[in-house]
C-alpha cells in the first residue's frame, strides 16, 4: 500500500512540476498567452459512446503552441475594438461569445497582422490532444468535471473568469466548460476516413466542430471526446474559441 502512495504521489508531483515549468510565449501585451505543447502520439475518439466519436484511432501531433485560456474579451477587444458578448458584464476576463467561427476566422487574420505571426484554430485532433496532455481521464485534466471547468450544475452565472478551475497536465484552462471552442475542422459524423497526422479535416463549409461543451451543458456533454457541429455563421453566447500558433 505505501508504494502504491509513494507512487501516485510520484506520479502526480512529476504532474505538477510539468504543469508549473510549462514553456509559455505571448506576442504583445494583450495577446495570448500561449502554451508550448509538445509532439507525440495518442488515441483520439472513443469506441462505444457516441457514434461520432468512434472509431477511435492513434493521430501524431506535431509541437505547437496553444492558448492558456480561451480568448477573453479584453483580448478581442484589443485586436478588433469591439466586444459582440451577450454576457459583457461578466468582464474583460471572461470567454468572448456570440462569436461565430467565421468571425474568428477574422480575428485571426488581425491577429497575424499585429503579430507577424501564424495563429490559427487549432486542429480537432490538435484540441482533444492538447486536452488529454497525455492521460486518458473523462474530461480535460481529470475526472471530476466540477474540479476542472463550469458546467451546467455548478454555475452560478453562466460565463466565469478564465483559469479558475484546475489545469490539466499541459497548463492549459477551461478546456471543458465555459464556453465551447470552435476548431477548424468541418463537422462529420464520425472518424472514418479522418486524418491521423494531426491536420484539420476539411471539405465543405456546411458546418464546423465545436469541442469541450460550454456553461450551459451537463457534464456528460463536456466530455474530452465530445464533439458537435454547427454553421459556421452562427452566434451563440455558450460559442467562443481559443488559438494556437505555429512554432517557432
Amino acid at each position: 500500500m505505501k508504494a502504491a502512495i509513494n507512487f501516485l504521489v510520484l506520479f502526480f508531483g512529476l504532474q505538477l512540476v510539468n504543469v508549473a515549468h510549462a514553456e509559455t510565449l505571448r506576442d504583445c501585451d494583450d495577446c495570448p498567452e500561449m502554451v508550448t505543447i509538445p509532439a507525440g502520439s495518442f488515441e483520439m475518439g472513443l469506441n462505444g459512446v457516441s457514434p461520432n466519436e468512434k472509431p477511435a484511432h492513434q493521430v501524431t501531433i506535431s509541437t505547437f503552441a496553444m492558448g492558456k485560456t480561451e480568448i477573453t474579451q479584453a483580448q478581442w477587444k484589443a485586436v478588433m475594438g469591439n466586444n459582440p458578448s451577450y454576457f459583457s458584464a461578466c468582464g474583460d476576463n471572461c470567454p468572448v461569445e456570440m462569436v461565430s467561427w467565421t468571425e474568428a476566422q477574422e480575428f485571426i487574420v488581425k491577429l497575424n497582422q499585429k503579430t507577424g505571426k501564424q495563429y490559427r484554430l487549432p486542429s480537432e485532433a490538435e484540441w482533444e490532444y492538447a486536452c488529454r496532455a497525455g492521460g486518458n481521464h473523462q474530461f480535460c485534466g481529470g475526472d471530476s468535471m466540477d474540479a476542472v471547468g463550469w458546467h451546467s450544475g455548478n454555475k452560478n452565472n453562466p460565463t466565469h473568469p478564465v483559469a479558475g478551475k484546475q489545469a490539466n497536465a499541459f497548463g492549459l484552462f477551461d478546456m471543458n466548460g465555459n464556453v465551447s471552442e470552435w476548431v477548424q475542422d468541418s463537422y462529420h459524423k464520425d472518424y472514418t476516413g479522418a486524418p491521423v497526422d494531426g491536420s484539420a479535416w476539411q471539405d465543405d463549409d456546411k458546418q464546423r466542430v465545436l469541442r469541450g461543451g460550454s456553461w450551459n451543458y451537463p457534464p456528460q456533454l463536456t466530455r474530452a471526446a465530445i464533439r458537435f457541429g454547427d454553421k459556421p455563421t452562427n452566434h451563440f453566447n455558450s460559442n467562443g474559441f481559443r488559438v494556437v500558433r505555429v512554432l517557432p
